[in-house]
């Protein structure tokens, strides 16, 4: 064997040295990845026909970024959750309405985000739309913000009606002006929601389901969806209309990390 032979023979073997290495460590980062549990579900495997606007996907939510966590806009659910949803929809298109998501399931991580993000005070970017009353360091002492959230545990979503047929709803474009989530349903970002009074994740007391201030027919909106949904076992968080969780939970006391992506429920299948 020549020199050069030996020189191009030990050079391919480290390249095929470095190349195991390289698949060796991406296939751990890829099984150290949690997964979700077997009674975890897609929502549109459940119900297709429920709107899913997954505003953690997106930069259009109180933190002006996508969130750590969401690979992809899909809303999951554990089973029980998702299939009492479905009920709540059938009853809903009859009367010719749909339900529309904005979150479901959260990993952790996102939440950690959020965490992140209330703690840093000099970042108020989205203020002016979701928290213009408020002032950011009392977003934990006012509840707004948490180090552990219900979603996490996969039975509770923030959803919507939407009166059918649903007009689509334009995407919120970086940098443009902002209006208060309270300001009338004609003038803050469009949404083909019903009136609810509030946009979603409004942080101020008008999102309260109940505030008195909302009458007329934000009100009775807002009770369509609570009568709706917690006529099949849902229960209602008193401080967002938006928020509702399935009980019993499968997993009352478990926060789960998964990211929100169809191959965290592969195994599952």
């Amino acid at each position: 064997m020549t020199r050069l032979s030996m020189a191009v023979r030990s050079l391919v073997t480290v390249l095929a040295a470095l190349l195991a290495v390289t698949a060796a460590s991406a296939t751990a980062r890829a099984t150290t990845e949690p997964k979700a549990p077997a009674d975890f579900v897609a929502l549109r495997s459940v119900d297709p026909t429920i709107i899913e606007e997954i505003r953690y996907f997106t930069p259009h939510n109180f933190v002006g970024e996508r969130i750590d966590g969401y690979r992809q806009p899909l809303c999951i659910l554990t089973r029980p959750a998702a299939e009492a949803l479905h009920q709540a929809q059938q009853r809903l298109l009859r009367q010719g309405y749909t339900l529309k998501v904005y979150d479901c399931y959260r990993p952790q991580r996102s939440v950690d985000h959020f965490v992140r993000w209330a703690k840093d005070l000099e970042d108020q970017a989205m203020k002016a739309e979701f928290y213009p009353n408020v002032d950011k360091t009392r977003l934990f002492e006012d509840g707004y913000i948490a180090e552990k959230s219900g979603h996490s545990r996969g039975s509770t979503m923030d959803l919507t009606i939407v009166k059918l047929p649903a007009l689509p709803t334009r995407p919120y474009i970086p940098g443009e002006p902002l209006v208060p989530c309270f300001a009338p349903q004609g003038e803050r970002f469009p949404d083909n929601s019903v009136d609810m009074g509030t946009g979603y994740d409004c942080f101020d007391t008008l999102s309260h389901t109940l505030d008195p201030r909302i009458q007329g027919q934000q009100r009775a909106n807002r009770l369509l969806l609570k009568n709706t949904l917690e006529g099949l076992g849902f229960v209602n968080l008193a401080e967002e209309w938006w928020h509702f969780t399935y009980k019993p939970e499968l997993y009352p006391d478990t926060y789960f990390d998964f990211p929100v992506s169809t191959k965290s429920l592969i195994q599952s299948h």
